[in-house]
């Protein structure tokens, strides 16, 4: 996966895109706005929730993420203990600060249910995470890893696109 810095930047910049399309989506259908929204308007929350997203995953849930993940007691020459545990780790993370994104967004348009903000809070947690969970594990956290070998990974290196590259950092 990504060695470098700016590897860096390409991953979580393509993964946060992935999981942003998908959560946004899955947001807006769950509270019923798919149909009342303009387009313009279900746009500017995709942007801003992209925005948000990738400034807390590159600069505080990612690093936190990888220290952890990292620490736990597990054989980390294993390529997907390493793949899980950052996974795990990095939906965890992302759940609980984006959750307080939605919890906010909704206190702002007044579309909060009734209860504390705290009931309403843990209510988002626990949609969004059995959601955002499955999401990454199967379907956009391999997607991005594929197409960051092959495009980004393949052209960082001085490769031409389509050739696989061997040494991707993890063993």
């Amino acid at each position: 996966m990504p060695t470098t810095k700016k590897e860096n930047f390409y991953f979580g910049l393509m993964m946060c895109l992935g999981m942003v399309v998908f959560m946004t989506l899955y947001n807006l259908y769950t509270n019923g706005l798919i149909g009342t929204m303009s387009l313009k308007a279900m746009l500017l929350q995709f942007i801003l929730c992209f925005i948000t997203a990738f400034v807390l995953e590159l600069c505080i849930v990612g690093p936190v993420a990888k220290k952890i993940a990292f620490s736990l007691p597990y054989d980390k020459s294993k390529r997907l203990f390493v793949i899980l545990s950052l996974s795990c780790c990095m939906v965890i993370g992302m759940v609980l600060c984006m959750s307080l994104y939605g919890l906010g967004t909704a206190y702002f348009f007044n579309s909060l249910s009734e209860g504390s903000l705290f009931k309403n809070y843990l209510s988002l947690v626990v949609k969004n995470f059995a959601f955002a969970f499955p999401l990454q594990l199967c379907i956009v956290g391999p997607l991005v890893r594929y197409l960051f070998v092959r495009f980004v990974k393949g052209t960082s290196m001085g490769m031409p696109l389509g050739k696989n590259v061997v040494n991707d950092g993890i063993r």
